[in-house]
């Protein structure tokens, strides 16, 4: 099976490439540094699978993902990152990812996984597994948090995952940009949120904006 590499790192994708070539059937026939660069391998090389980072500077394996599934539905992407949190193993899982390991997992994780793909079936690490079973077993702390925010951290909540900056948010509610932060903060601790990122995931997650 011929793969398509996707990641920023040159090293990354070196060492990566390495273990793949090592499997017998696979091979990386392309590598690339952003999303505009893999699709367009994916067009000129028309690979078995596509193999991602979710992170590669202003690029985002999941735009990639989306982008892949729309013009080859049936092409698997593979997400191999260092980002697990719920938010982000969700939004891949419900973009169609066959795959999402972690960048921490022994080599021999990523083997077992591209021999799922070559079965047509989905593989997840274990700690990946663990958090979307924890989500129908139990209320996640997004879930529960969704009631504790209020009238204002959701208004400002949804101009963050409009992108806008604190300074814009500022001007348009007539508010200092340290009270701006000072909600932000409230924001991640009642949500359970770490970063920006995380609190866009959970913007869309919750309908208070659509995906992009």
């Amino acid at each position: 099976m011929n793969i398509v590499l996707v990641d920023d790192h040159a090293l990354v994708r070196a060492g990566i490439r390495t273990l793949i070539d090592q499997i017998d059937s696979f091979r990386v026939v392309g590598e690339a540094s952003g999303n505009a660069e893999a699709l367009a391998l994916v067009e000129q090389l028309q690979p078995d699978v596509v193999v991602t980072d979710l992170t590669m500077g202003q690029d985002s394996g999941l735009d990639l993902l989306r982008d892949v599934h729309h013009d080859h539905p049936d092409l698997p992407v593979v997400i191999l990152s260092m980002h697990a949190s719920e938010e982000m193993v969700a939004e891949g899982l419900r973009l169609g990812a066959a795959a999402y390991l972690l960048k921490e997992a022994a080599p021999s994780e990523l083997e077992i996984a591209l021999q799922a793909i070559k079965r047509k079936e989905t593989y997840l690490s274990p700690a990946v597994s663990t958090k979307v079973i924890q989500q129908f077993v139990r209320p996640t702390v997004a879930e529960k948090a969704t009631g504790t925010l209020t009238a204002r951290q959701l208004q400002i909540l949804t101009m963050i995952a409009n992108r806008k900056s604190t300074k814009e948010i500022a001007y348009e509610l007539d508010l200092s940009e340290k009270t701006i932060a000072a909600h932000r903060a409230q924001i991640m601790e009642r949500t359970g949120v770490r970063d920006l990122v995380g609190l866009v995931f959970y913007a869309v997650k919750h309908g208070l904006v659509k995906q992009g």
